[in-house]
Parts: structure tokens; C-alpha cells; sequence
């Protein structure tokens, strides 16, 4: 199948100040675009043609670096954008307790959260993420994802540079704190933690 930009879950300007809507014009329009649109012209009339991305990830990993960068950054990027929210709620129910037990509180969490993006090397991703009931805080390098692994994602925060060098230029703790405080979608982690298993992109 040819696979389709994925339309962003709010209006351009409703991440701001924390993601302007001109960091959006590039990062979606342009980055994500680019994932998709290499994607498609690498699985076009292969036996991956009619595959889902899930399992044009799985295939490519490890056989075909190029198509699995550009497939798992297409993902990445769609579970990134329902990650984040114009108005953020705090975590409630099951997942509230399960953040509580894993890091303490909810505070506990943001704060981690926080430090292990502002401390990861270079280009990536920091993840929440479900295993045999239990949260971690996960890491991927450059284009990897969790979408193949035995992980469940529940959220995901970008820390490749084009994510937030318009808005805060090298200051990715700034960026960090902004998203984290008042942007992430809990409701999209409960919703994947309720339902055990890793998100699809649209088809």
C-alpha cells in the first residue's frame, strides 16, 4: 500500500509557544513528508507493496538500512504527533497508578523524563513505555523506534534538532520543559496502555 502523510491531530498553532506552527510547517510538512514519500518509492513493486508500515519496519530491520530509516521515522513521527495535545490532563486511573509505581509520582516521571531527553547524545527519541505491566523510560538512537519491539510505546518526545531548533535554538531543555508540562497527551498514553499493544499508523 502507499502510505499517507498523516494529518496532524490539531491546528498548527495550537502547540505554541512551546512548538510554533512554523517549526510545524517544516518538521511535518517537509520531514515527515520526506519519510513518507521515500518510503513509498522504496517499496513500490516489492513484496512489501501491500505490507502494513509495522511490518515494512520489521522486515527492513536489520537487511535494508535506508527503507528501515525512512519507514521507522514515518512511524516515529505519526506516534509523535498524537503524543502531543493543544491542553494536556493529567494521568488518571490505571495509568496514574502504574506511573506512581514506577517512578514515584507523576512529578517523579516528568522529571525523569525531562533529564533523559536533555541527556540524550545527539539525534533520538525518549520514550514511555509498557512491558509485562510495568512503565520504563526507553531510548532510540537516529531513526530506531519501538514500533517492532517488545515494547508497547505509550507516548514519545522527538529530540532530533529540527524538533525544536526554530522555537528554542539549542536550548533543548527549554523545549523539553514546555512539552513536557503542558503539551503531552496522556489520554492518547492511556489509550495504549489499555489496549496492550503497539500503536498503528494509519492505513
Amino acid at each position: 500500500m502507499a502510505f499517507e502523510l498523516m494529518a496532524l491531530p490539531f491546528v498548527a498553532d495550537a502547540l505554541a509557544p512551546a512548538i510554533s506552527a512554523e517549526t510545524l510547517s517544516f518538521h511535518h510538512g517537509k520531514h515527515h513528508k520526506a519519510y513518507i514519500d521515500k518510503t513509498n518509492a522504496a517499496i513500490e513493486g516489492t513484496d512489501k507493496a501491500n505490507d502494513d508500515l509495522e511490518t515494512v519496519i520489521s522486515k527492513a530491520r536489520g537487511s535494508d538500512q535506508g527503507l528501515f530509516n525512512n519507514a521507522a521515522q514515518s512511524w516515529n513521527h505519526g506516534f509523535y504527533w498524537k503524543s502531543l495535545t493543544a491542553e494536556t490532563a493529567a494521568p488518571t486511573g490505571d495509568l496514574a497508578a502504574k506511573i506512581d509505581e514506577a517512578f514515584g509520582s507523576f512529578d517523579g516521571l516528568k522529571e525523569k523524563l525531562a533529564a533523559a531527553g536533555a541527556g540524550h547524545f545527539a539525534s533520538g527519541w525518549v520514550w514511555l513505555a509498557e512491558k509485562g505491566g510495568k512503565l520504563s523510560l526507553e531510548e532510540t538512537h537516529d531513526g530506531d523506534t519501538l514500533a517492532d519491539s517488545d515494547f508497547n510505546p505509550l507516548l514519545t518526545i522527538d529530540v532530533w534538532e529540527h524538533a525544536y531548533y526554530l522555537d528554542h535554538q539549542n536550548a533543548r531543555p527549554s523545549y523539553l520543559k514546555e512539552v513536557i508540562e503542558k503539551k503531552l497527551n496522556w489520554e492518547f498514553a492511556a489509550e495504549n496502555l489499555a489496549r496492550g499493544s503497539a500503536w498503528k499508523y494509519p492505513a
